[in-house]
Parts: structure tokens; sequence; C-alpha cells
């Protein structure tokens, strides 16, 4: 199905083609290529009231996903009634946060947007399916 990458911020350059390339992977390797998926890239501003609204936290952040679905037992795929429902849901990533993290690190922002994004997916996939909490190795630097 289809993968939509939006870039809604300007502060920060994104390789599109690059995040489309390595989440498209992801979706491979997790065997989920037949449901929709949408990256929003977004500056602080956005982002921050994204984390107020939905996690009452007034500060910005690097990713914050919201699944289609939900209440998946760990294991279980989502199980679609219609073509309506193959929609994994939404990853909005925080990319001038990572940007300022990346510059306060020395770390090469384009490596770590695209390797941060896949660690997270797969993480947040793996513990759907297990029903574990583990967590991305980078979580500190972020």
């Amino acid at each position: 199905m289809s993968l939509v990458i939006r870039n809604l911020q300007r502060a920060i350059p994104v390789r599109r083609a690059l995040l489309r390339k390595r989440v498209d992977q992801i979706r491979r390797i997790l065997g989920v290529q037949q449901f929709d998926l949408a990256v929003i890239c977004i500056g602080n501003q956005h982002i921050q009231r994204l984390n107020r609204t939905y996690r009452s936290k007034n500060l910005p952040t690097d990713v914050l996903s919201f699944p289609f679905h939900e209440n998946l037992k760990p294991g279980e795929l989502p199980k679609a009634c219609c073509q309506d429902e193959l929609n994994l849901g939404d990853i909005f990533l925080g990319v001038e946060y990572i940007y300022q993290q990346c510059e306060e690190n020395k770390e090469d922002y384009n490596s770590v947007l695209t390797m941060y994004e896949r660690e997270t997916q797969i993480l947040q996939e793996i513990n759907r399916l297990s029903g574990t909490n583990l967590q991305p190795l980078t979580k500190n630097h972020f």
C-alpha cells in the first residue's frame, strides 16, 4: 500500500528519498507493506503543540506516533475488515528537535534521522507484537 512522506517544516532539510527507502525497508522486514503509513516531518512548534495536546508535555520531542488500530494483542497484526482499515497510522518526526540534538552531540543529522526512525519503528512493532517495552539505544541522546 502507500507510504506518505510529508515535510511540513522549512527549518531543516529532509532527504525524503532516503527516508522513504528506509521506511519501505522496515515495512518489508516487518511484513506490513500492505498497510498505509504516513511519516510527517514537522518543526519544534508543531511537535510541541502535539506533545502538549496528546501527552500533556509542553515541550518539543523527537517522535510521536498515532496508531490507526487500537487494542491489539501482543503478536497480533491488525485485521482489516475493509480496504480503508489497511492503515498503520501516522508518525510525526520532530526534525528540528532531532537536528538540534545532533548538533549538540556532533552527530550526522541525515544518518540519525533515518536510523533513529528505523530503530524506533522496529522497536514499536516488536513491542506491539510481543507485549514488551524495549527502548531505542539512542533514547538518552534525544
